[in-house]
């Protein structure tokens, strides 16, 4: 087993999600008391928003970098950054380590070309839906067009991550309000969601939607797994990622 290393703690209420998904896919898959072999360095996730608000990438390049080379000296033999929106810093991250970096959008976009989908909709932070980072690595890697909720949408869908979700709230009201956005992004042509903030699993679910739903996190934390136990699990003629659901 292949050691897992997490940059989490953005935010922590994520982070426990790819914990407990990361140890049941490991569970599942040899059985009996088995569990992941990881390591994990939560940070501070309010000095991060800092610099985000700030717009001061470089600055937290250089702390996530730092991260990933702790992760790698205690042997981690990966690295996942446990967020969507960070890793538009993920070529200066992955320049830090000798380790492989699991990119989200990589195995996010595979799963939603894979399942035939050629026009998701991105829910996410803004950072995440309004900058190209996420959007374009998707688009160029498999040829898939993402679109986004309009201005309005994407300032609730934003502010309701920030202010709730990250804080460990979920309301209702909360929930129907994404599934408003999903429901105008489906009359716009969507033929597909992807949960793009690895809180928003939090809120919603594809049970939620009538149209195919991809959880960033899931995927992320299943691809891991994946290279965790390879060579040891069969996955030829399986894609290996999750399903979607509808």
């Amino acid at each position: 087993m292949k050691r897992i290393g997490m940059i989490g703690g953005m935010s922590w209420e994520s982070t426990a999600v790819y914990y407990k998904r990361l140890n049941e896919q490991v569970r599942d898959a040899l059985g009996g008391l088995n569990s992941a072999d990881i390591v994990l360095r939560s940070v501070n996730f309010n000095d991060i928003v800092a610099h985000q608000k700030a717009g001061a990438w470089d600055d937290a390049a250089r702390e996530l970098s730092k991260v990933a080379i702790d992760l790698e000296n205690a042997g981690a033999e990966m690295i996942l950054i446990c967020t969507n929106t960070m890793h538009l810093l993920a070529p200066q991250v992955q320049a830090a380590v000798g380790i492989p970096l699991v990119h989200i959008a990589d195995v996010t976009g595979e799963a939603v070309a894979g399942a035939g989908c050629r026009r998701p909709l991105l829910l996410a932070t803004r950072y995440t839906m309004e900058q190209d980072f996420y959007r374009k690595h998707i688009e160029s890697s498999f040829g898939i067009e993402v679109l986004v909720p309009d201005a309005a949408d994407r300032q609730d869908v934003h502010d309701i991550i920030f202010s709730e979700l990250c804080c460990g709230i979920v309301k209702g009201s909360s929930q129907q309000r994404y599934k408003d956005v999903v429901a105008k992004g489906k009359a716009a042509g969507a033929d597909s969601v992807i949960l793009g903030c690895t809180e928003i699993g939090l809120l919603v679910s594809a049970a939620d939607f009538d149209i195919p739903t991809f959880d960033s996190t899931l995927l992320h934390a299943d691809a891991a797994v994946r290279m965790s136990l390879a060579p040891a699990m069969p996955v030829s003629g399986e894609t290996g990622f999750a399903s979607p659901m509808h």
